[in-house]
C-alpha cells in the first residue's frame, strides 16, 4: 500500500500495544485498572425506531462484553450520506429498525475483551463499525479487528473523519488506479467526503494532477485549496474543455467517479489512451449503462472497490489501507477537512445539512 513507503519510520507503532498491555499487567492492579472504566449502567444513543422519522435520544443499558470485543468511549463519530440512507430506508440492504446509527468513530478505550491484545484500556482509536453501527452514542462496542490505535496528537473529531473515505480513496487510487507522479486525475463530487479525500491523497501523497469536478463554485474554491491543479462547477463542455486544456488534447490517465449517471459518461469521455476509470461510488443514485464498445477505440480500463467487499473479501488488504491513511494523518501528508459539527441531540440537523448539499468534505457529530 501507498505507505510501504513511509512505513520504516514508524514500524515502531505497530509493537505499542504490547508494550503497553505488559506494562498495564506490572504496574496497574486490576481495581485500578477498572476505575478508569465509566461505571454508569446506562449512556446516550441517537435511536431509530421508525423509518423516515427523527432520531430519539435515549438511555441504552450497558452489556457485557465478549471476548473479542472493545468498548469505546465515543468523543465524535462521522455522518455520512449512507447513514442518512438507512434511516431513510433507501440504502442498498435495509438495516433492522431499531438500530444506533453511524460506523465512523473516534475515542478512547474503556474496556476490552479477555482475548483482546492490541489495544489497552485508555488507548485513543478510531473504530469502523460498518456491520454492528452504533457510533451515535456515548459508548460503542466493536469487534477488536475494527479498532485503530492513533496518536494521541490525533484529535478526535479528524479521527472520526479520516478512515473510511481515505482509505476508500487509497485503494481506488493505490491499488486498483495505481496512480504514480505526474498522473493526470479527474476526480467527481470532488468537494464530498470521498471526493476531497481522493483530491488529498492524489495530490499531497502522488504529486499527480488533479481536476476536481463538483456542484458549486464554492465548492470548487476549497478543492483547490486542498491540491486540485483545477477545479470546476460541472457542466459538461466545460469538464470537456479543460480537461484537454490541462492534458494537451491528451486526456487523463486516472478518472476516480463518485458520481455516476451523467457525470460518468462525460468522464469517460475524458479519458486518455489506456486509462483507468475506478467507479467508487454512485452519488447522483444513477447507476449509469455503458457501452462497452466505447472502451476499445483508447483501451479504457474501468474498475470499482467497495471498502466493506474488502472487509470481507480481503481483510489483510482493508485492514493496511486503514492502517496507512492513519500514518499519512500522522505524518501530517493528508487532512480531512470538516465543515460542520453538530452535537449528539442535532442528529436531524446533521441529516438536513448533508440532504441540503451543504456539506463538503466530511460532517461530525460530537459527544462532548
Amino acid at each position: 500500500m501507498a505507505s510501504s513507503i513511509f512505513r520504516p519510520l514508524l514500524n515502531c507503532r505497530r509493537h505499542l500495544p504490547g508494550l503497553l498491555n505488559n506494562a498495564v499487567n506490572l504496574n496497574i492492579s486490576l481495581n485500578q485498572k477498572q476505575s478508569l472504566i465509566r461505571y454508569s449502567s446506562t449512556y446516550k444513543a441517537a435511536l431509530l425506531h421508525e423509518y423516515g422519522q427523527n432520531l430519539i435520544l435515549e438511555d441504552m443499558t450497558r452489556n457485557i462484553l465478549k471476548s473479542n470485543e472493545v468498548r469505546v468511549a465515543v468523543h465524535s463519530c462521522g455522518v455520512n450520506a449512507s447513514d442518512r440512507l438507512m434511516v431513510e430506508n433507501l440504502y442498498d440492504h435495509p438495516v433492522k429498525r431499531p438500530f444506533v446509527p453511524g460506523f465512523e468513530v473516534c475515542g478512547e478505550v474503556l474496556e476490552v475483551g479477555s482475548d483482546v491484545k492490541t489495544v489497552v484500556t485508555g488507548t485513543r482509536v478510531i473504530g469502523l463499525n460498518k456491520v454492528a453501527l452504533g457510533g451515535f452514542a456515548e459508548e460503542c462496542v466493536l469487534d477488536e479487528n475494527d479498532v485503530f490505535m492513533v496518536d494521541h496528537a490525533v484529535c478526535f473529531d479528524a479521527g472520526a473523519a479520516l478512515a473510511d473515505c481515505y482509505s476508500t480513496a487509497l485503494l481506488a487510487l493505490n491499488r486498483r488506479a495505481q496512480i504514480k507522479e505526474g498522473d493526470t486525475v479527474l476526480i467527481t463530487a470532488a468537494a464530498g467526503g470521498l471526493g476531497l479525500a481522493a483530491v488529498d491523497l492524489a495530490s499531497s501523497v502522488y504529486r499527480a494532477k488533479v481536476i476536481g469536478v463538483c456542484g458549486t463554485e464554492g465548492k470548487a474554491d476549497l478543492v483547490r485549496q486542498k491540491g486540485a491543479w483545477a477545479a470546476l462547477k460541472y457542466n459538461e463542455k466545460h469538464v470537456l474543455q479543460k480537461v484537454k486544456e490541462v492534458t494537451d488534447g491528451k486526456g487523463v490517465d486516472v478518472v476516480f467517479d463518485a458520481v455516476g449517471g451523467d457525470v460518468f459518461n462525460t468522464a469517460l469521455d475524458c479519458v486518455a489512451h489506456e486509462g483507468k476509470v475506478v467507479v467508487a461510488g454512485f452519488a447522483s443514485r444513477v447507476v449509469p449503462h455503458i457501452e462497452t464498445s466505447r472502451l476499445l477505440p483508447k483501451a479504457i480500463s474501468i474498475m470499482g472497490l467497495s471498502l466493506t467487499r474488502y472487509h470481507e473479501s480481503d481483510f489483510a488488504v482493508y485492514r493496511q489501507a486503514v492502517e496507512d491513511v492513519i500514518e499519512l494523518h500522522e505524518m501530517k501528508l493528508i487532512n480531512p477537512h470538516i465543515c460542520a459539527r453538530f452535537k449528539l441531540d442535532e442528529t436531524d440537523k446533521a441529516f438536513d445539512f448533508i440532504k441540503e448539499r451543504r456539506s463538503m468534505g466530511k460532517v461530525v457529530l460530537e459527544m462532548d
